[in-house]
């Protein structure tokens, strides 16, 4: 299908840029005029080339940088499609991921992919204030936001504390299971959020390539007595959230 992009000839564009940021500029430009909509696929790397004229590389160049924005993402053996809107997720809050979702008007949904007992290593152990081969939970789960997989959570929890944890439904929220079946609440947070590369692994769960852009998120949950409760690592898709906190200075 055609693609309605042209691009002007010779080294760069009118105003002397690479034919590749143009090339990004006009794609971004119908994003945000909404004729390219959220979802939408577009236009194969043969047609772009095809139809503005410009070399293959350039037009990977061009989609590579929108990828890194957050504006376009790859589904394997699919193509290129409209990233949808980012989830706006405030660490200063705390609400779970079903509700941030849903109070966004988004559909979440959680996939538990595995839930075993790990022998704690160091560091992990010193979080818990346990021996270090202390036995703990280690679930492993994909969380959806309408249908698109954008975030995988790999979270410890003290079997000491919450004991038959496998036996519960864990496709949910697992806030509301500590709360209700073992009457653990969470009354601190401690967030820590860096950018990364999502490795193989975590990106085969994603059905993303190894090296996208992602998010880590690390949050450490405690009680009032001051226990860990949940030991979460958080893999998120760099273009499915957008960190936004509200601050008040006036007090």
């Amino acid at each position: 299908m055609p693609s309605g992009l042209t691009l002007p000839g010779g080294r760069g564009g009118e105003d002397g840029r690479p034919h590749y940021l143009a090339l990004r500029d006009q794609i971004a430009s119908a994003i945000a005029m909404g004729k390219l909509a959220a979802g939408a696929r577009l236009p194969s790397e043969r047609q772009l080339q095809t139809d503005t004229g410009t070399a293959r590389g350039t037009i990977r160049e061009a989609l590579f940088q929108l990828e890194a924005e957050g504006l376009i993402y790859r589904r394997d053996r699919s193509g290129w499609y409209v990233s949808p809107p980012a989830i706006t997720y405030d660490p200063t809050r705390w609400t779970g991921f079903m509700s941030y979702v849903i109070d966004q008007q988004r559909t979440p949904s959680t996939e538990l992919l595995s839930i075993e007992s790990v022998a704690a290593p160091m560091g992990v152990a010193d979080v818990f204030r346990v021996v270090p081969g202390t036995p703990l939970h280690h679930l492993t789960r994909r969380r959806s936001i309408d249908g698109r997989a954008v975030l995988i959570e790999r979270i410890v929890v003290d079997p000491a504390l919450a004991p038959g944890l496998e036996q519960h439904d864990l496709g949910g929220s697992l806030t509301r299971i500590l709360g209700t079946e073992y009457a653990l609440k969470v009354v601190r947070n401690r967030v820590d959020m860096r950018p990364c590369a999502l490795t193989t692994s975590i990106a085969d769960m994603l059905n993303v390539k190894p090296g996208t852009p992602g998010l880590l998120v690390v949050r450490t949950s405690f009680d009032a007595e001051g226990r860990v409760i949940e030991y979460d690592h958080e893999y998120w898709r760099h273009d499915a959230i957008r960190v936004h906190v509200d601050l008040d200075i006036r007090s």
